[in-house]
């Protein structure tokens, strides 16, 4: 499918024209579905970013990211100054013909995207680790001593 800009063609109005061009009265829908468009048709370019999922128990924080395809080289997790930063990139590899012994074309693309989350300052960041398994990359945050619930006894007198 193959997109087209449209344009609306000149209209002459009696009403007063702003800096000398005359104002369709669509030009303020025209450039909000051009935004939609924009944003929209953006998702099918490679992607820079990926959803992430956290959640946290009595003693961590969890971060849990599916970056199915990818080896274990291939991504990349950071703490620092309070930002857990995981990168993944993936090289395509051009295969080589069976009868030629010439490169193929890829049918892979190469690809790269990140993203950095804020953490709390309550994370022991010497005791991060990270684990990835069937796809999924799950990197544990311990919470210190201090920032953990601690139960409290009531005496009754």
């Amino acid at each position: 499918m193959r997109l087209v800009r449209y344009s609306y063609p000149a209209f002459r109005s009696l009403a007063p024209s702003f800096g000398g061009f005359p104002r369709s009265p669509w030009s303020g829908l025209e450039s909000e579905i051009d935004r939609l468009f924009e944003s929209t048709l953006s998702g099918f370019s490679t992607p820079s970013r990926f959803a992430v999922d956290l959640y946290e128990d009595k003693a961590n924080t969890y971060v849990r990211a599916e970056l199915p395809g990818l080896s274990r080289d291939e991504i990349n997790v950071e703490m620092t100054d309070g930002y857990l930063t995981i990168t993944a990139a993936h090289q395509a590899q051009a295969k080589a013909g069976k009868a030629t012994g010439k490169p193929e074309a890829a049918p892979e693309e190469s690809f790269s995207f990140s993203r950095a989350i804020s953490i709390a300052e309550d994370v022991q960041t010497d005791k991060v680790t990270a684990s990835y398994e069937n796809g999924v990359l799950t990197v544990t945050l311990p919470k210190r001593e201090s920032a953990q619930p601690k139960k409290i006894a009531v005496t009754v007198k």
